[in-house]
């Protein structure tokens, strides 16, 4: 493909890999709203009201600024998986510094590329995926089956919670996935196919979720 055949994101991209430090602030805010919508998933419900998802992505811009030549001299990855990456491990800092806690992998975070994410907050997956799956209106109601939906989610293996949180909500295809979750391209397709079907068979259960 030649430079004239190349899209504004390939053409930015180029760019970014040219150590052209614009190209990072523009490809940044190109994927400022899925970024944001990643640190809302992860970011800790003791932590709403007292950290800004915008304040964590200024955090996260800074690190990318700073890493920006690392990854165009070694670009392992698609660049959003790696600017996810660096705002992932930027959310977990800003986990500790506020929690004052380590906050243990086993139950707290889930292993990803070149280390570990705050997981998908089940409260937040659970509210989002309550307004795109029912149409209660009634707060009583609404309340019940948020907690009931939380419980369902919970219930499931960490990863498979995952692979749903990064298709539905956090958007990325297939490939990117397997790549975040460092399974084969196979085995990211069985544990979505796999989750969605309990995630479905679940939800069935519970009395008026789909009414």
């Amino acid at each position: 493909m030649s430079e004239d055949d190349a899209t504004p994101l390939e053409a930015l991209l180029t760019r970014v890999r040219n150590h052209d430090a614009a190209a990072v602030a523009e490809v940044f805010a190109l994927y400022r709203a899925r970024l944001r919508r990643m640190v809302r998933l992860r970011l800790d419900r003791r932590l709403q009201g007292r950290v800004d998802p915008s304040d964590v992505l200024q955090e996260a811009y800074l690190d990318v600024a700073a890493r920006a030549a690392e990854y165009a001299d070694k670009p392992e990855m698609p660049f959003f998986l790696w600017l996810r990456m660096i705002t992932g491990q930027r959310l977990l800092e800003i986990h500790r510094r506020h929690l004052q806690t380590k906050m243990r992998a086993a139950n707290q975070e889930v292993s990803l590329y070149e280390g570990a994410l705050p997981q998908a907050d089940s409260m937040s997956l659970a509210a989002q995926l309550l307004g795109r799956l029912t149409t209660a209106s009634a707060a009583a109601m609404r309340a019940e089956l948020q907690i009931q939906l939380q419980q369902v989610l919970n219930a499931m293996d960490p990863i498979d919670r995952e692979v749903l949180a990064l298709r539905h909500f956090e958007e990325l295809s297939n490939n990117d996935i397997a790549t975040v979750l460092q399974l084969s391209k196979a085995a990211a397709s069985n544990r979505y196919i796999r989750a969605l079907k309990r995630l479905k068979t679940d939800l069935a259960r519970i009395p008026g979720f789909f009414d």
